[in-house]
């Protein structure tokens, strides 16, 4: 039997080509992924067949383009892009998301160690950003959250916002 479990890579997989290059992007311009960076650059060498320095030595933007081209990531690299993603570009819908759930946050980044959403508030919220936001990036967002952390998030499992 197959396993469908949710991953990064898997979730990376069924990105829109623009969310997976904003997501690429974001990645190669966050300061704090330099090993995760390094990796990916010899994974884009690999599938390209670069030299891993000529693929080190590309501006931002090319890297980007290389990037978001790789449809399969190891799920280290699609779980950091995800992440600098949502943190780069989505950080109102996180925020609305937060605020619905009573959760506290600084500008969509939760302030607290061990925070558990109420699951009576879940559907609640997800379907208040699928009112205020695109389709396909609540869909992300909901589904980055469930594969990050299913133990506190995993309320969202069987939403209509989460279905792809």
């Amino acid at each position: 039997m197959a396993d469908t479990t949710l991953t990064p890579s898997r979730l990376w997989k069924r990105m829109t080509a623009d969310q997976r290059a904003r997501a690429a992007h974001a990645f190669w311009s966050d300061d704090d992924a330099i090993d995760d960076q390094v990796q990916a650059a010899l994974l884009i060498a690999q599938q390209k067949k670069f030299r891993p320095k000529t693929v080190i030595g590309l501006d931002v933007d090319r890297k980007a383009k290389h990037l978001a081209s790789l449809a399969t990531v190891p799920d280290q690299i699609a779980g950091r892009a995800l992440i600098v993603y949502h943190l780069a570009d989505k950080r109102a819908m996180m925020g609305r998301f937060l605020d619905a759930l009573g959760i506290k946050h600084e500008n969509g980044l939760i302030q607290e160690d061990d925070v558990k959403p109420d699951p009576a508030k879940i559907a609640s919220a997800a379907a208040q950003i699928a009112q205020e936001f695109p389709a396909d990036d609540v869909r992300l967002y909901l589904n980055t959250l469930l594969c990050q952390d299913p133990a506190t998030w995993g309320a969202l499992e069987d939403l209509p916002q989460v279905s792809s």
